[in-house]
């Protein structure tokens, strides 16, 4: 069962979660508890095609290229986004299965 799962349809938790639920929570509210993460995932998941490179990023937020890397590499290592190379461009996008969670939690 998911997060999306775990709650009836007001949001409200439908009971005691299990270990594995409450670490796959706690593992995503570590990887997302911070400004600078949700204010990426708000720009990947508000472009028109719902992916952004870095440049993109920087760009919309005014931080510079290692600063955005960074979190984007944090997201990418706990499945939240996924990378794709085209020619020498790197594109990121929200993974499949958390678009639901991240679309969720920017409301």
């Amino acid at each position: 069962m998911g997060l999306r799962e775990a709650t009836d349809g007001e949001g409200a938790v439908r009971g005691p979660l299990d270990r594995g639920l409450a670490e796959e929570l706690a593992r995503t509210l570590r990887a997302l508890a911070d400004p600078t993460r949700i204010q990426i995932l708000s720009i990947i998941a508000g472009s028109p095609d719902g992916e952004a490179t870095v440049q993109t990023i920087t760009d919309g937020m005014g931080l510079r290229q290692p600063t955005i890397s960074y979190h984007l590499r944090i997201m990418l290592e706990d499945g939240h986004v996924v990378r794709d190379q085209r020619g020498r461009n790197v594109w990121y996008s929200i993974a499949p299965d958390r678009r639901d969670t991240v679309h969720d939690l920017l409301g």
